[in-house]
This record gives structure tokens, C-alpha cells and sequence, in this order.
């Protein structure tokens, strides 16, 4: 192999290496982008919540609006004596 042949083929060994850095940066700049929306996508999403929370605080207002209730009738009972 003359020095001319082993100096092209260094040439072609060098291109194909600044294209697979190429391709790298690329890749990256896709996972970067691919990662931006993913973040985006969550913090705008609607945050999951158990049904049982919703009945919960169904139960809750119920139980409040008893517990007003009593206290009305505990006043208007008060108010006689």
C-alpha cells in the first residue's frame, strides 16, 4: 500500500466519521426533542384521579351539610329555651 492509497483511505475513514457524528448530534437533537415534549405533554395533561376520590368528597359534603343541619336544629332549640 503506497502512502497516497493509505492517505485516501484515512480521507474516507475521517468523512465517515464526521458523518456518524453527524448522525449522532442529530439522534440527539431528536431525543431532546422527543424529551421537551414529553415534559410539555404532562405538565399541561389532566392529573389522574381515583373515582373513589370524587365519592369521597361527595360523602364529605353530604356528612357537612347533616352536620349543619344539626347545629340549625341545636339553635333553633336553644333559641325556645
Amino acid at each position: 500500500m503506497s502512502l497516497d492509497q493509505l492517505h485516501q483511505l484515512l480521507a474516507t475513514v475521517h468523512g465517515r466519521l464526521t458523518d456518524a457524528r453527524a448522525h449522532t448530534d442529530r439522534a440527539r437533537e431528536l431525543l431532546e426533542d422527543s424529551r421537551r415534549a414529553l415534559v410539555d405533554a404532562q405538565a399541561q395533561a389532566q392529573p389522574w384521579l381515583p373515582p373513589q376520590l370524587a365519592q369521597a368528597l361527595d360523602h364529605i359534603d353530604t356528612f357537612d351539610d347533616r352536620l349543619i343541619s344539626a347545629d340549625d336544629l341545636l339553635n333553633r332549640y336553644e333559641a325556645r329555651l
